[in-house]
């Protein structure tokens, strides 16, 4: 007799009901395949997957125990996709549908581009005090 002919009922029922999941939902469901744009460019879709599932069975008095068992199975699976992560050949920024976009992490992609602001300001300032550093001195 084999292993799995010892388990209750309810083992097979949640067994199909996790192997039906596990065929649904795969790590490219998560983080969807490369899509080629022009210009070397790649977008790559991140998704949010949620699923959940139940089984349940239930034993009735026989003389035959293993004829009245009664159960039943069902899964849920949601997929949301959260953003796209776009490759350039200079660059590479996660682009965040706005649904999600908490604060946090919207704060957290305008970082690199703040930092590029702010070099750019004081580079420009300090070139422009350069400047006037030599006109000043042209004039003594």
């Amino acid at each position: 007799m084999s292993e799995r002919s010892n388990e209750h009922p309810v083992h097979d029922t949640m067994r199909v009901t996790m192997d039906e999941i596990r065929g649904m939902v795969d790590a490219n469901t998560i983080v969807g395949q490369p899509i080629q744009c022009g210009n070397d460019t790649t977008v790559i879709p991140i998704s949010k997957v949620s699923f959940g599932f139940a089984s349940g069975g239930s034993d009735l008095p026989t003389k035959v125990a293993k004829d009245m068992f009664g159960g039943g199975g069902g899964a849920g699976v949601t997929i949301t996709p959260i953003a796209f992560l776009v490759i350039m050949p200079n660059d590479v920024k996660l682009l965040q549908l706005s649904v999600n976009a908490s604060t946090p992490n919207a704060l957290i992609n305008m970082v690199p581009d703040v930092m590029d602001k702010v070099t750019g300001f004081l580079a420009g300032r300090q070139a422009k005090n350069e400047g006037k550093t030599e006109v000043v001195e042209k004039a003594d």
